[in-house]
């Protein structure tokens, strides 16, 4: 835009007609779109609805070639070219709340319409979604006594924000009820540092901790959280969240908040509050705000500097999941389809902790749950709530464990059994039992790879004449990010010797190869979302053979290779050449051999 436009512009707000000028201006609209708006910019500027909201609203698509939605973000990004400034795409992981609204009043960033985004020792970043109102910024450098940098931000995001940093800043403020500027301290567990004339710590139930829970629960589940870390430490207490199996910093509280948030939470998972010393389990179920129930598994850990709280979310969607969707292939879903079919056996799920048994294991109790089945499953502790299937939960100090519970369960005329685990000899003892019985059983083992699962059975005490009598097969799994869709890009390579690598036997693999970029949709890391790669073992004949009491590892890899197992190495090679992930994320989850 030139610079006689920008000056007509100073100190005017945006209005529809401007907006929808340019738009036609840049090829980006023609005259029929604007004939839908005709009626509507006399009604949108008497409730001052932004009009970059207004058009993205109407739902249309650039008259460009190709087209593409015209969305808030898309028409916010556009704007900020069109006006010479910055565009920013808010991360609220990136964004130091405390201290941004310790700059800024509330009342004051409210009424302009501004948002600190980012402050430190020179600059102070303000977001604002009207790029012509520059009479605030004299004012407020003034009074900061920092140079202002202004960017351009979504409408949305700036009425959003504005309500939820200034909301969480009051609340952690409000719970303390001290100034700022005061230090906080508590007594810890192991390092006590006593200081008298402080404020205790705030009460649980607390309005301003009821909020505090509330927004983080609620964020996390935005930010596709898969698990919440409450860590207390000597001066501040930190929150983090695990998205895409990696942590993320989100909030720094003051230690005296993080009792009393573990407090609540504690609270809400009904396990004893005032019992700080020893580790503790509970579970908690809510709605989200889209109105999905989320099941939440919490557990606590006694630290140095108070208890540390993990809590696990569960995706409400995982129970329906087809095996596509987890990421089987078509071959290994042929394969495990010919497992479950089975009237009687066992079929065992392994890998390492986080690597998603789990969400296999309920997948798969889904896929063959029907009302003619009896279905029943002992867990430690129950992860899902599912009214399809019968669940109990071990109970230690009752004396009901994995074993124990196999025996009830086979009192209860099951067709199908779930074991949460298999931990011990005597675990494995009934779940051999209940195969023999004529009970199709389904459990996790914690090895590297199938082959592994059927030597540390054997290292345990199994007698390999029993499990070659039930065993049905044996699943190994891992989880990698998968790439973002949003701006992966392809890389051209040489397809044969691709192949060659990927694949020794010659499978057939199409490839297309892609590389992360990183953008705002994926917070710049490349990857969005997580995928399963899978090595399936069907047991057989030839495998069999090899299974006896002086079984070895290699020589029962090999026959299980020879016998058709894919390995891992080429679930990943596939997923890399279906550009779905990178060779780097698979080797960061393989096994060493």
């Amino acid at each position: 835009m030139d610079n006689t436009a920008l000056k007509n512009m100073s100190e005017t707000k945006l209005d529809l007609g401007y907006i929808l000028d340019l738009l036609e201006k840049d090829g980006l609209i023609n005259k029929k779109h604007r004939t839908q708006l005709s009626n509507i910019s006399t009604e949108q500027a008497k409730i001052q609805i932004h009009p970059l909201i207004t058009i993205a609203e109407q739902g249309w698509q650039s008259t460009t070639k190709p087209a593409y939605p015209l969305s808030l973000e898309t028409l916010t990004k556009w704007l900020a070219e069109k006006v010479n400034q910055p565009y920013l795409r808010i991360d609220p992981l990136k964004i130091d709340v405390q201290k941004i609204t310790s700059v800024v009043s509330q009342a004051y960033a409210s009424k302009l319409k501004i948002l600190p985004v980012e402050v430190n020792n020179t600059e102070l970043t303000i977001a604002t979604c009207e790029p012509f109102i520059t009479s605030w910024e004299n004012e407020l450098a003034r009074i900061a006594k920092l140079k202002i940098k202004r960017v351009i931000i979504n409408p949305r995001d700036l009425e959003r924000y504005l309500v939820e940093f200034y909301g969480v800043s009051k609340s952690i403020i409000g719970a303390v009820g001290q100034k700022k500027d005061e230090p906080i301290t508590l007594i810890q567990n192991f390092e006590q540092l006593v200081k008298v004339g402080k404020a205790g710590e705030p009460d649980a139930n607390d309005q301003h901790i009821v909020s505090i829970v509330d927004w983080l629960l609620q964020f996390a589940f935005e930010q596709r959280a898969s698990d919440i870390h409450l860590e207390p430490r000597r001066e501040k207490g930190r929150i983090r969240f695990r998205i895409d199996s990696v942590l993320h910093l989100v909030h720094e509280l003051p230690v005296v908040l993080m009792g009393a948030i573990t407090s609540r939470l504690k609270s809400l998972g009904r396990m004893d509050v005032t019992d700080r010393r020893r580790p503790q389990d509970g579970r908690v179920k809510t709605i989200t705000p889209s109105g999905k129930e989320v099941e939440m598994r919490l557990s606590t850990m006694p630290t140095a500097f108070g208890e540390k709280l993990v809590i696990r979310i569960f995706d409400p969607d995982m129970l329906v999941k087809s095996y596509k969707e987890l990421g089987f292939t078509n071959h290994d879903q042929e394969l495990l389809r010919d497992m479950v079919n089975n009237p009687h056996g066992i079929i065992l799920i392994t890998g390492p902790t986080g690597s998603g048994k789990t969400t296999t294991l309920y997948s798969t109790l889904n896929q063959v749950a029907r009302p003619e089945i009896n279905i029943c499953t002992i867990e430690d502790p129950i992860e899902m709530v599912a009214p399809q299937f019968n669940q109990m939960q071990v109970q230690q100090s009752i004396g009901v464990d994995f074993a124990s519970g196999v025996r009830t369960l086979l009192r209860q005329d099951p067709d199908i059994i779930m074991i949460g685990e298999i931990r011990d000899r005597e675990t494995a003892d009934m779940a051999i039992q209940a195969a023999l019985t004529g009970h199709l059983v389904l459990s996790s083992l914690h090895t590297n790879d199938a082959p592994s699962a059927i030597t540390r059975l054997i290292d345990i005490g199994m007698q390999p004449f029993l499990l070659n009598a039930t065993i049905q097969g044996v699943i190994a799994q891992r989880l990698l990010r998968t790439l973002c869709v949003h701006c992966k890009e392809f890389i051209p390579t040489d397809k044969q010797a691709w192949i060659e690598f990927a694949s020794p036997n010659k499978l057939k693999m199409p490839v297309r190869i892609c590389t992360p970029v990183g953008c705002d949709e994926c917070r710049h890391t490349g990857y969005m979302g997580r995928t399963a790669i899978y090595e399936i073992l069907k047991m057989n004949p030839s495998i069999r053979e090899n299974v006896s009491s002086h079984t070895n590892l290699d020589t029962l890899r090999a026959a299980a290779l020879k016998s058709g197992m894919r390995p891992l190495k080429i679930g990943g090679a596939q997923k890399v050449a279906d550009g779905l992930t990178t060779l780097e994320e698979v080797y960061s989850v393989l096994p060493q051999h």
